[in-house]
């Protein structure tokens, strides 16, 4: 399988006017944003801000009603094959074999990918024993744990090595010890090259992991850069609630709360 040819200056993704449409609801609002090769990129904002949406049509689930997408030189939108061998995707809903065991899902997924059943096998074992998932070998996908579903999404994601990952809360439900794992993984990855764009309401963890961010809110892009531009040395807590007009409780609200105590 061959890849695009390698551009230095070429974005992992270039989206420009992309927008969708739920019935009347506008979920996206013709944004644009670039997400830099090799960088570590978080998509942030309140429930119903358009991340999920956005990553949905940068991977093919969705359809935009307008924009372009490009991914790895990739016209995404026209090419939605070509897409797909040079991505990995966890996306919100994890729609999985159930009836499979880890190890069978991990090996039919490589051989769909064009991986030889040689190599297929080696990635397959190595990745259960990194995600520590090959402890019931003959456990059956349907019996996992929400974090157990999570880790092995992601190794499904992981075994063709992809140019672009992304991620819709990659770390929601996973211990904190395969939390750890999970980072180290991800930074390895990019250090090897490759992009990482995951969508995450935990600002600990992007401040954590990434060195460019995009905050959204009502379907736009609010800001987006580097996180040190966006940051200013501040708390990216804090910058997030001044971007997306958080609200806290006034004086007087709430006071049954502790009137009750």
């Amino acid at each position: 399988m061959e890849s695009p040819i390698v551009q230095p200056d070429r974005p992992a993704i270039r989206i420009s006017g992309l927008t969708k449409y739920f019935g009347q609801k506008l979920a996206v609002a013709g944004i644009d944003l670039l997400v830099p090769r090799g960088s570590f990129y978080g998509l942030l904002g309140p429930n119903g801000a358009g991340k999920s949406t956005t990553l949905a049509m940068v991977t093919g689930l969705l359809r935009p009603d307008a924009g372009a997408i490009e991914v790895a030189g990739i016209d995404a939108i026209a090419d939605p094959l070509t897409l797909k061998q040079h991505i990995g995707v966890v996306p919100e809903s994890l729609l999985l074999f159930e009836r499979l065991t880890g190890a069978e899902l991990l090996e039919y997924v490589g051989l769909i990918r064009g991986i030889s059943p040689t190599v297929t096998s080696e990635r397959a074992s190595e990745l259960l024993t990194v995600f520590d998932l090959d402890a019931e070998p003959g456990k059956l996908i349907v019996d996992y744990s929400q974090g157990m579903r999570k880790k092995i999404s992601l190794a499904a994601a992981l075994i063709h090595a992809p140019e672009v990952l992304l991620l819709d809360e990659p770390f929601e439900s996973v211990d904190p010890v395969s939390v750890r794992t999970i980072k180290q993984v991800l930074q390895e990855l990019v250090s090897s090259g490759a992009t990482v764009i995951f969508s995450s309401h935990v600002m600990e963890t992007v401040e954590d992991l990434c060195d460019h961010v995009s905050i959204m809110n009502h379907g736009y892009v609010m800001a987006a850069g580097p996180l040190a531009e966006i940051s200013q040395g501040r708390r990216l807590e804090q910058v997030f609630a001044e971007v997306v007009g958080a609200t806290a409780p006034e004086a007087g609200q709430l006071t049954w709360l502790r009137d009750n105590q």
